[in-house]
């Protein structure tokens, strides 16, 4: 959240001290940084969208959408699928058709497919952006008090290893609905392909023919 909240950790200040509420109210609170993180293994770049609204499918989907058009086409002009390595739940959860949708809507407007292969529950700690990018832009972030949005992008573009990692940080400021329902015919009409092994957790998105 963002505003003068306490949070966890120490850092070195030219003042005596910084005074901030004890506790972490949302009433307090003058919004919200939401990070939503893609890490690419083969570069060791972490690419992290930080969202001002609600932690939604869309968003997810905006991040995807947002990290393909400005660095992946450009990074892998051959590519024609891209596999996203995803946790059980949250905004991309394996059991909302919410995010089934929205990402067939995505893959319709980028033109390439796009397979999901979601951790099944409780194993998510063996994602690799869990230990390979997220534990380092939550050290940047440890003690220091979160101003504005713009304070939290900074510091986690500063996020680095000894491996060399990298972190590119934007802010996607749109609202975000939520409680959105899917529409009455996608399960009916759903063009999604689920594997034949464990497809509560592995399918892939196609794009779809456009008649015009």
């Amino acid at each position: 959240m963002i505003g003068k909240l306490y949070r966890a950790g120490q850092l070195y200040t030219q003042d005596q001290g910084v005074e901030v509420f004890d506790h972490d109210w949302a009433s307090l609170a003058a919004g919200v940084a939401i990070p939503h993180g893609l890490y690419d293994l083969t570069d060791n770049i972490g690419y992290i969208q930080i969202g001002t609204s609600h932690d939604t499918s869309e968003f997810a989907c905006d991040s995807i959408r947002y990290w393909w058009n400005t660095y992946g086409k450009a990074r892998y002009p051959l590519a024609d699928s891209i596999l996203l390595l995803c946790d059980g739940g949250g905004s991309n959860s394996s059991r909302y058709y919410i995010f089934k949708q929205d990402l067939q809507a995505l893959v319709n407007e980028l033109g390439i497919k796009i397979r999901i292969a979601h951790y099944p529950p409780y194993t998510s700690k063996y994602n690799p952006v869990e230990h390979r990018l997220f534990p380092h832009v939550s050290r940047m972030c440890q003690g220091v008090i979160f101003d504005n949005v713009q304070t939290v992008q900074e510091l986690m573009a500063k996020a680095t290893t000894c491996t060399g990692l990298k972190v590119f940080t934007t802010i996607l400021d749109k609202t975000y609905q939520t409680g959105r329902k899917v529409a009455e015919d996608f399960k009916a009409n759903m063009t999604i392909a689920f594997d034949e092994l464990l497809p509560q957790w592995n399918y892939t998105a196609k794009p779809e023919l456009q008649v015009i």
